[in-house]
């Protein structure tokens, strides 16, 4: 375990609040900020830390610190769920290079995840899904990585990292990416052989518009994922101005409801909210934006709470299908509503309420089919 201490630059709290002060109910009272010292974070169970590295995008301009502007939102908003405990330890130093930022970010991450804390990252290019996932490859942790975002970076012709990061995420050696989702891409910035492509290696893609009309069915998505990578430019520019991929996306609504999703998922271990750039915001509203879908994922955290554990049999309601001479069991929690469903192995995975009336009705459930292909 390394001395984090190293690798981070303390909140500046009157940078972040104007010398003005926060009453007891905002978010600011609520949670342990390293301002001098880094917090006991023993019994956090969420951990902030900033990135302001932005080079993979071929962004220099930092005379606004991403993080510390969705910070000024964040601290700002009321604190509703007591169980939950944040620490705020401040930003990642910036590496003279690229790769000295990676390496930092990697270091500390991995030490929180051996720590069996949830991280958020806040700010830095897209790229940075890179050095998050490398902090599980230096865990030799296998994952199930999920983005969300308009485009899919395979663009291994361009110059930025930002572009094209997924690469050697998913094709570099020795490859612990046990399966990977994508949610919201737009299909006029995707080569259709691109799809083929990810389709060919059982990797899950889907349109922002199927998700926007069957926004639930990204829940056992998310359930699943244990790295979770959000770039801001899936959402849509009149919800995010600092959002201008494109004119189309998620709703500021919808953005809040992946986030609680991902914050109900016992699985996840980080996530990372990428591509805020102040300098393209108006009137602070994208970092408004995140700052809510921050709350939405706590409050997902917190609803987690409530869920029993899957052996515990009592606490949920057990339905019995026969799908084309399978038999399987669907399990939905008494507590939440959610759905689980068992695979031939006699594992469960996260399923919804619709698997289960298509596997009712003698309908073999996609989700089913492709989760016994990836088993073969």
């Amino acid at each position: 375990m390394y001395d984090l201490q190293d690798f981070l630059a303390p909140v500046v709290l009157s940078d972040i609040n104007g010398d003005n002060s926060y009453n007891d109910g905002q978010f600011a009272k609520n949670i342990s900020i390293f301002e001098t010292e880094i917090p006991d974070i023993t019994g956090a169970g969420i951990v902030l830390v900033g990135v302001n590295e932005t080079r993979g995008a071929g962004a220099f301009d930092m005379s606004v610190s991403p993080p510390d502007a969705i910070r000024r939102q964040l601290y700002q908003l009321h604190y509703w769920h007591k169980e939950i405990n944040i620490a705020d330890i401040g930003n990642i130093k910036t590496g003279a290079t690229l790769s000295d930022s990676y390496a930092a970010i990697k270091t500390v991450l991995s030490s929180l995840i051996q720590m069996k804390k949830t991280v958020v990252l806040l700010g830095g290019s897209h790229d940075i899904t890179l050095a998050q996932y490398f902090a599980y490859a230096d865990l030799k942790q296998t994952v199930e990585a999920t983005c969300i975002d308009s485009n899919i970076n395979l663009r291994g012709e361009s110059p930025e990292r930002s572009e094209n990061f997924l690469m050697e995420m998913l094709t570099g050696e020795p490859n612990l990416v046990r399966h990977y989702n994508h949610i919201g891409f737009q299909s006029y910035f995707v080569h259709p052989r691109m799809l083929e492509t990810m389709d060919k290696l059982r990797f899950d893609c889907f349109r922002v518009g199927m998700v926007k009309d069957e926004m639930e069915e990204m829940e056992p998505v998310l359930r699943n994922t244990n790295l979770l990578s959000f770039d801001i430019n899936a959402l849509k520019y009149g919800d995010s101005p600092a959002s201008v991929q494109s004119p189309n996306g998620f709703t500021g609504e919808e953005a809040c409801m992946l986030t609680r999703y991902a914050g109900m998922s016992a699985q996840l271990s980080s996530m990372g909210i990428y591509g805020y750039l102040p300098q393209q915001d108006l009137h602070d509203l994208t970092a408004k934006q995140i700052a809510q879908m921050l709350w939405y994922f706590i409050d997902g955290k917190n609803r987690a709470l409530q869920e029993a554990a899957l052996d515990d049999l009592g606490h949920f309601n057990e339905y019995h299908c026969n799908f084309t001479e399978v038999d399987t069991m669907f399990l939905q929690s008494k507590k939440t509503g959610r759905w689980w469903m068992q695979l031939p192995n006699k594992k469960f995975i996260a399923s919804s309420y619709r698997d289960y009336v298509q596997a009712s009705q003698n309908a073999i459930p996609e989700r089913w089919l492709r989760a016994l292909e990836r088993s073969l």
